[in-house]
């Protein structure tokens, strides 16, 4: 069965075609220059973009997957968490597309998306931990099969991709702010600052980022005056280190 997917649950419309579980075509129309000047996503901004490419991106997937959309079988798309006018932009052109091409329709949960994007590429193996890191989520969940989830831990304040965004924002690293820090990072000592791996009284599988966030303003009014690869790669050491404890907990 071809089936194409469409996300747009925040600043990037993709649009992906898999037959059988074989990805013919992934085309995304990203959005990061429209948004760098402002440090981060600009709601009205997003679902703005998303309306005007939602067409182009449509064409390219099905010319790089060398089908027509008569061939196309099925649509699904995200239908939560996220944007609510960029959702909806993506959400309504694939609900209208199946409804009028007499198409079965699927809503997908984004980060069930997440969860289940490994097994596009390896065998389905049960249960087992799943991570989903994002610039809004970082949760721990335990699956025991398809549906059936439970959230083991999570942040209790802001997301690591969050924390990496206002972090380069402080920097004047740009915007989006986790692959500006991993570059700069690569040219520092990870551990040249320090940045304890946080700890949530009486929820061992929860974390916290706020602190290791302020933390990071902190020494760059100080001692990471000029050092801002070291505290880059001791940063991205410390987030990391607190989502490796996540799991190892569990």
């Amino acid at each position: 069965m071809l089936v194409l997917g469409i996300e747009s649950s925040c600043d990037d419309l993709s649009m992906s075609l898999v037959d059988e579980g074989r990805v013919l075509a992934n085309v995304t129309a990203t959005q990061t220059l429209d948004h760098a000047p402002f440090g981060g996503v600009v709601p009205e901004i997003a679902s703005r973009r998303h309306l005007e490419s939602l067409e182009p991106t449509l064409e390219l997937a099905l010319e790089k997957a060398g089908r027509g959309l008569d061939a196309v079988e099925g649509v699904a798309a995200t239908f939560a968490p996220g944007l609510v006018g960029s959702l909806l932009v993506g959400l309504n052109f694939a609900k209208a597309l199946a409804y009028a091409r007499g198409l079965p329709f699927r809503g997908v949960h984004h980060i069930e998306g997440h969860l289940w994007s490994a097994f596009l590429e390896n065998e389905e193996r049960y249960p087992f931990l799943a991570l989903a890191v994002s610039g809004g989520h970082t949760h721990l969940y335990y699956v025991r099969a398809f549906g059936d989830y439970e959230i083991l831990g999570h942040t209790v304040d802001d997301a690591a991709g969050e924390a990496f965004d206002k972090v380069a924002k402080r920097m004047g690293l740009g915007f989006p702010g986790g692959p500006a820090v991993e570059r700069l990072a690569r040219e520092g000592d990870a551990k040249a600052f320090d940045f304890a791996v946080p700890q949530v009284k009486g929820r061992p599988l929860h974390t916290s980022f706020s602190g290791m966030k302020t933390a990071a303003m902190e020494y760059l009014e100080g001692p990471a005056q000029d050092r801002a690869a070291d505290l880059a790669a001791s940063f991205q050491r410390g987030v990391v280190r607190a989502l490796t404890a996540m799991c190892r907990r569990a």
